[in-house]
């Protein structure tokens, strides 16, 4: 879904990767696009997908930094955001992501291992697996939901 970038607050601890990414349109057919993954310590949960150049009318997507991760080692997701492992099996060593918005559905390939090495190296550091909730201030929360 479409939100602003988490990226936008200097002051916060992130971090940033830009990708090739590939959208795929048929089994041998796809299109090559930038796209960056970006990581905010002051939204623990969520991963920022961003879509660069020609494609940035699709905008930022955002979603779980632990699907991400559940993605690269097995089918995740349902909904709005899928993401498959690769798949050397049948060929694939790409990171397989299908987006479902209310304009259409995109299904993307990253390369995996550059994706796996920025979780790990950067936004797990910024913010260790298990600890993203000591983060959130849950009163603000509370209170921004009871207005």
């Amino acid at each position: 879904m479409s939100a602003p970038h988490p990226l936008s607050d200097p002051q916060a601890a992130s971090t940033a990767l830009d990708l090739d990414a590939r959208i795929v349109l048929g089994e041998t057919e796809h299109v090559d696009i930038p796209v960056r993954l970006g990581y905010c310590a002051d939204d623990p949960f969520a991963v920022a997908l961003e879509f660069l150049g020609q494609a940035s009318e699709a905008g930022v997507w955002l979603f779980s930094r632990e699907l991400l991760w559940e993605g690269l080692q097995r089918p995740a997701g349902l909904g709005d955001v899928r993401i498959w492992p690769p798949c050397p099996c049948h060929g694939r060593s790409s990171l397989r992501i299908h987006l479902q918005g209310g304009d259409g559905s995109v299904l993307l390939d990253l390369p995996a291992r550059q994706v796996r090495r920025w979780l790990r190296r950067e936004a797990f550091v910024l913010v260790p697996r298990g600890h993203e909730s000591g983060l959130v201030d849950w009163d603000g929360e509370l209170h921004s939901l009871t207005g």
